[in-house]
């Protein structure tokens, strides 16, 4: 749960939010947010691979964060059209650190 220092070879300034293991679906393989200056991926392990979504950091048209009591669901659409990234389970700082990650990194593109 919360945040964990990604690989710093892969992408040296990537955060990732890693759900908690108390939610639905979450248990065995929690659902991992990578949020990167160019990309923000959905990673959800299985026994055998691994479902990764990918979507550009400039694709990136709205984040919406449903939050209750405990947990928050983020769900960040894309302007492609294609379906959008969606993770349950997540603290409520982490929803809103992933939104202001997503929204600082596309205005550091558009300056």
């Amino acid at each position: 749960m919360g945040v964990t220092p990604s690989n710093p070879a892969a992408e040296p300034q990537a955060q990732v939010f890693t759900a908690s293991r108390w939610t639905q679906g979450n248990f065995l393989f929690p659902t991992r947010i990578v949020v990167s200056p160019l990309r923000l991926s959905r990673i959800k392990s299985r026994w055998l691979g691994s479902n990764d979504e990918t979507i550009a950091m400039s694709k990136v048209a709205s984040v919406h964060i449903s939050t209750g009591m405990l947990w928050s669901e983020i769900r960040i659409e894309s302007s492609g059209g294609t379906d959008p990234i969606t993770s349950h389970g997540h603290r409520k700082a982490d929803a809103q650190r992933i939104r202001d990650l997503i929204e600082s990194y596309q205005a550091q593109s558009r300056s």
